[in-house]
């Protein structure tokens, strides 16, 4: 297989699905992280039915492109997205956090969940891992590329700019790193708590091709993909806007909702706002998971 290539409003739907399914398995499980999640909704929709290079029905061919999640806390859309690309069913998503699940808090390998390239979760640690494979793809002359999803607030880590100056002096133009840049972390907002800004200026300093789109436009997603994909020499960023909590109204810009999860009322009321979107840009054709209350 290879990449799965679905057309802009296919991707808006499925960014909608993934929302769906988000809501349903946090309720469910009574812990997780929610605003992150949503914001990032749209890079995964991209990212897993457009841009990757993969096969579901063999998570290990070896041709694969890989994916690092370096900000483990928001795996449950990660998950959605990989059931919704067939690694496995839409059914176990609902097993999210609870006791011998494939699906637990952050993503790892030694639960047997396909797709899972590296355990992670400990910030800062994901962009280093993913140069490292891309590194490796250089040496052994594979053309794989590697992709990493990193929070803004993530950039504090100092282990983030020790592996922008490594990619940068191995020229891995196979590595892209997305930045989802909601402006909040568990805390607050980052010029509050720890000013990361401006974050095109500092990659730039480091000789990374930087790339700014709105982060909830698939279009704008697709076109900032394809210029990384052309460029030669050095790493890319895609620094993606994006709002915290999207796509449901009362989440939407409040750090509150970093790790916090819906109640039954709130569940039910962020899913009926998620229908109406969906009712506009149209059900994708996967079954959809029904919230059980």
């Amino acid at each position: 297989m290879t990449r799965m290539l679905k057309k802009p409003e296919e991707l808006e739907q499925i960014a909608v699905q993934l929302r769906v399914d988000l809501i349903s398995m946090l309720f469910e499980a009574g812990s997780g992280h929610t605003g992150g999640s949503l914001s990032s909704a749209d890079i995964f929709s991209v990212l897993f039915f457009y841009e990757i290079n993969h096969n579901p029905a063999d998570a290990v061919w070896p041709e694969r492109d890989r994916f690092i999640l370096s900000k483990g806390h928001v795996c449950p859309i990660y998950y959605a997205a990989l059931a919704r690309a067939g690694y496995f069913p839409v059914e176990e998503l609902m097993t999210f956090r609870k006791l011998n699940s494939m699906l637990q808090g952050h993503p790892g390998m030694n639960k047997g969940l396909p797709g899972i390239e590296c355990s992670t979760g400990s910030l800062g640690q994901g962009l280093g891992v993913a140069a490292g494979i891309a590194l490796g793809a250089k040496h052994d002359k594979s053309d794989y590329r590697v992709y990493c999803l990193n929070g803004d607030g993530e950039l504090d880590e100092g282990s983030i700019w020790e592996t922008a100056m490594a990619a940068s002096h191995y020229k891995l133009d196979n590595l892209v790193s997305i930045v989802d840049n909601n402006d909040l972390q568990i805390d607050g907002r980052l010029r509050d708590v720890m000013n990361v800004y401006p974050i095109d200026r500092k990659f730039e300093s480091f000789n990374w091709n930087v790339i700014k789109c709105d982060g909830h436009d698939v279009k704008a997603l697709v076109k900032a993909f394809e210029e990384a994909r052309s460029c030669k020499g050095k790493p890319s960023v895609i620094i993606a806007k994006t709002v915290k909590g999207k796509g449901v109204s009362f989440m939407e810009d409040e750090a509150g909702w970093h790790g916090k999860t819906p109640n039954k009322e709130q569940a039910v009321s962020a899913l009926e706002e998620l229908k109406k979107i969906q009712k506009k840009t149209g059900v994708w054709s996967g079954a959809e998971i029904q919230l059980t209350i």
